[in-house]
């Protein structure tokens, strides 16, 4: 019986990261045949690898779905071929067969050229300007009628991140995504390690963070990260900010005293009371010019120019005028404050760490703390892989960390 080959190369790290191993697996799970042409192995840390192979189906149809797969973990064909763009029949419709993105680092093959896609983000197009030879990952929203829109897999090259390779950090000292069998003390000194690496080197770092900071009394430790210059914005929702600003106004955080436990009297309505203050002043901005406010992590943030987006759900209460109810317009005001962004911590919110992640490329460092395992998982399993996963409670993990914070700042200044 004739088959049907195609011979694929792919270089990088292949052997550490495991790229090689995962092309093999596909392969055989799709049922095909391979033969190694060609495996040259890099012999320094900083040497990449090549392999050169011949793919095999038994039709046509199987072999496009082989290396459909294949080119997502990074393989190229031989005969690099142009790639194919189709114009966008409406404004915010794409071609049927449009090319839907991973979030790895991508480039389209066009006239003799590779060109990097800008704004890698999952799950959405690409879209090429032949002018300016610049491709650009988009949503649908953002298509125009007209607009070059990549279709098929043909020219489309997918760059795999691989191990880090520039010293010890968590990304390194965790050798799975995530466990809660780990000493907690030493996560937490890496994860210290790995913000102040990311500053020395001017990283950006961004928090997304739910209420459970401040339900666990955690809130002063954001707030003095802030205040230290380790945090360059915040992403949130309703709730972070009004039991934020409770805490600051009130000492409770859902009516309860965040000292001690203890109920507070009334305390069921000391969030509405907070979002009614809030309403008064206008802006959490006025609350705190005002005199209103004057600690907290929103507090911080307003104090030091930090920006933050507050993206509303249908179960805010209130939600405080600073939310942005617009779900479209929070979504765009969030992909611009992670843009560059080098380092990510996710602090106990599960609905805005997945909804970070899938902004986010593979080449963004993601630290999620969550008591739940599973927040993790999720993110994983919507594409987030580079996330580490840290299971432990956010209440006693972010005081370790602020600790060797300390001590490293200090160790800083005193040239050690």
């Amino acid at each position: 019986m004739t088959k049907f080959e195609k011979e694929i190369e792919v270089k990088g790290h292949l052997v550490d990261s495991s790229i090689l191993t995962r092309i093999f697996d596909k392969v055989m799970d799709l049922k095909g045949d391979f033969t190694v042409e060609e495996f040259i192995i890099g012999k320094r840390k900083d040497d990449h690898s090549y392999a050169r192979l011949t793919i095999r189906a038994e039709t046509e149809t199987h072999l496009s779905r082989i290396l459909e797969n294949l080119f997502r973990e990074g393989a190229t064909s031989v005969s690099t071929d142009n790639v194919i763009c189709k114009e966008a029949p409406e404004n915010m419709v794409l071609p049927d067969d449009f090319y839907s993105t991973t979030n790895n680092a991508t480039q389209l093959y066009y006239e003799n050229q590779w060109i990097d896609v800008e704004r890698m983000m999952m799950d959405k197009c690409i879209v090429l300007d032949p002018v300016s030879r610049k491709a650009e990952c988009k949503t649908n929203r953002e298509v125009k009628k007209g607009d070059l829109v990549a279709t098929g897999e043909k020219g489309i090259r997918i760059v795999p991140e691989e191990r880090p390779r520039e010293g010890v950090d968590i990304f390194q000292f965790m050798s799975s995504t995530s466990s809660s069998e780990r000493p907690t003390q030493q996560i937490a000194k890496k994860v210290a390690q790995d913000i102040v690496k990311t500053k020395l080197n001017s990283g950006k770092i961004i928090v997304v963070a739910g209420p459970v900071v401040v339900h666990s009394g955690s809130s002063d430790i954001l707030a003095k990260m802030i205040r230290m210059g380790y945090i360059d914005g915040i992403l949130a929702g309703n709730a972070l900010a009004v039991h934020d600003i409770e805490n600051a106004l009130l000492g409770t955080s859902l009516g309860m005293h965040v000292d001690d436990g203890t109920l507070a009297v009334r305390g069921h309505r000391n969030h509405m009371t907070i979002v009614n203050e809030v309403f008064k002043a206008g802006s959490i901005k006025s609350m705190v010019q005002s005199g209103k406010l004057t600690k907290g992590v929103m507090y911080e943030c307003i104090r030091a120019n930090i920006p933050f987006v507050l993206c509303g759900s249908i179960r805010d209460d209130g939600p405080i005028p600073d939310v942005i109810t617009d779900i479209v317009e929070a979504q765009m005001q969030y992909k611009s404050i992670l843009k560059d962004a080098k380092l990510v911590i996710m602090l106990s919110t599960m609905l805005h760490s997945i909804a970070v992640g899938n902004m986010l490329p593979a080449s963004v460092k993601v630290i999620a703390v969550d008591i739940n395992q599973s927040v993790v998982t999720k993110l994983l399993d919507r594409g987030t892989k580079q996330a580490i996963g840290v299971v432990t409670d956010i209440g006693s993990f972010l005081p370790i960390v602020m600790r060797n914070l300390e001590n490293l700042t200090q160790n800083e200044r005193n040239g050690q």
